[in-house]
């Protein structure tokens, strides 16, 4: 009697932003088909993939930092891959760096992945590919990293050319993708146990400028709300040269989608905006923010900030805080600049912004963004929100953790079959991240 091979298993580990975990997961897909199992662990893999991000330095020297810990497991035959954005910007440069890596497959290229990690597992390596534009894998629903959300990328890549983005660098054009495959991948999701569903882009509100008529990010949210099964619909990331007012109706007519929306400023300050060539003034920013709150009084909006554009001066700067103040942001992530590559401010603007001058400006926006935090959640203690459960939070098991349609994070106590299921939570106390409460009913 003959005892079957065991299966072979794949790691993924991705950084980055949420289209880089769907990637992750494409890929998985493609590994599944040929019968590979997900593994939990390096340790445990056959293959590990590592997918990452391009958008910043310290991004990238983290992955060289994660590439020399894995380096151990080719002792016992693994096989090393580099993924992504990254690799899509360095290509060959990996493989000088880190010469132990078998495969580097670009942000536009690993729809071969299977194929690439073949031809590097016959001795062909350092196996390169970057430069192309292959269509990436089909999806296995069932491949996520979450039972109740997923992810489902509507277009890849980006037609504005902000100084500091090295997006359409690496992943080149905007690229839309039929309507009817989107509301599919969708409705399949759902079938599956996914009861929320966040829409992605590089620039989402631009959907649809390459599909025909009718196909465009308000017929798209219309059709994936109308899917039966599905409980909550989100979309991210706005662009604010390209918001559209009907998009504002959407949110506040269409019960599951939800009305918090991700619309990075960059700046407060029209001098860094137009350096940035970021295509829109301070005050149109502001006239946007008002008019999605005229829509829904009750909406959220996220930012993104760069502090420390070359050029940026102090005043400048003080435009950024007075924004967070102004706005009443949610959620604001901040980062330094760092020039990338490739990239036109890189190439036209000197980084003259002291590096401690950029963690000083890091550090004060962000504690504003604190400040705004706390006062927003210390306003809805002792009001009750529509919470979807994802599970127990990692600090305590005994805590469920969950998040408001406005993406508040919420701990409170109650059973692990809650998972997966909207709740009423009334909040009870607050930290400047998180909430507190205790379930309604």
């Amino acid at each position: 009697m003959t005892t079957a091979a065991p299966a072979k298993r794949l790691f993924v580990l991705s950084f980055g932003c949420q289209m880089n975990v769907y990637d992750g997961e494409l890929m998985a897909s493609a590994f599944r088909r040929a019968g590979y199992e997900a593994a939990k662990e390096p340790a445990d893999a056959d293959v590990i993939l590592v997918n990452t991000c391009a958008v910043r330095e310290h991004a990238e020297e983290k992955v060289f930092s994660h590439l020399g810990e894995l380096r151990r497991h080719k002792q016992r035959g693994a096989l090393l891959g580099v993924t992504g954005c990254m690799a899509e910007r360095m290509g060959k440069e990996i493989a000088r760096r880190a010469p132990y890596v078998d495969l580097v497959a670009g942000a536009r290229s690993f729809g071969d992945i299977l194929d690439l990690a073949a031809a590097a597992r016959d001795g062909l390596g350092p196996v390169i590919s970057v430069g192309h534009d292959r269509p990436p894998p089909a999806r296995d629903v069932s491949v996520r990293t979450d039972p109740y959300r997923a992810y489902v990328a509507v277009s890849r890549g980006c037609d504005h050319h902000c100084t500091f983005c090295i997006v359409p660098a690496t992943r080149g054009r905007e690229k839309g993708r039929p309507m009817a495959e989107l509301v599919d991948e969708v409705r399949a999701l759902v079938a599956d146990g996914v009861v929320e569903v966040t829409l992605l882009g590089q620039n989402i509100d631009s959907y649809g400028k390459d599909r025909p008529e009718g196909e465009d990010l308000h017929h798209l949210l219309r059709a994936c709300h109308d899917v039966p099964g599905l409980k909550r619909l989100r979309f991210v990331t706005s662009h604010p040269a390209d918001m559209a007012e009907e998009l504002f109706d959407d949110m506040a007519t269409l019960p599951r989608l939800c009305g918090a929306l991700h619309i990075p400023p960059q700046s407060g300050s029209n001098a860094v905006l137009k350096r940035m060539a970021r295509g829109y003034t301070r005050e149109r920013y502001l006239e946007i923010v008002r008019e999605f709150r005229r829509h829904c009084p009750e909406g959220e909006v996220a930012a993104d900030f760069i502090v420390g554009f070359p050029g940026e001066t102090e005043e400048d700067f003080e435009g950024s805080l007075s924004l967070v103040r102004e706005v009443l942001f949610q959620q604001s992530f901040v980062f330094r600049y760092s020039p990338r590559p490739g990239t036109p401010s890189a190439e036209r603007f000197e980084d003259d912004v002291p590096e401690a001058a950029k963690a000083a400006r890091n550090l004060r926006l962000l504690k504003a963004q604190e400040a705004v935090a706390t006062a927003k959640h210390a306003a809805m203690v002792g009001r009750t929100y529509e919470v979807l459960v994802e599970g127990r939070s990692k600090k305590d098991p005994d805590v469920l953790m969950g998040r408001t349609r406005g993406n508040f994070i919420v701990h409170f106590r109650g059973g692990p079959d809650l998972a997966g299921h909207l709740v009423d939570v009334r909040i009870t106390g607050h930290s400047p991240v998180t909430l507190r409460g205790e379930i309604r009913g």
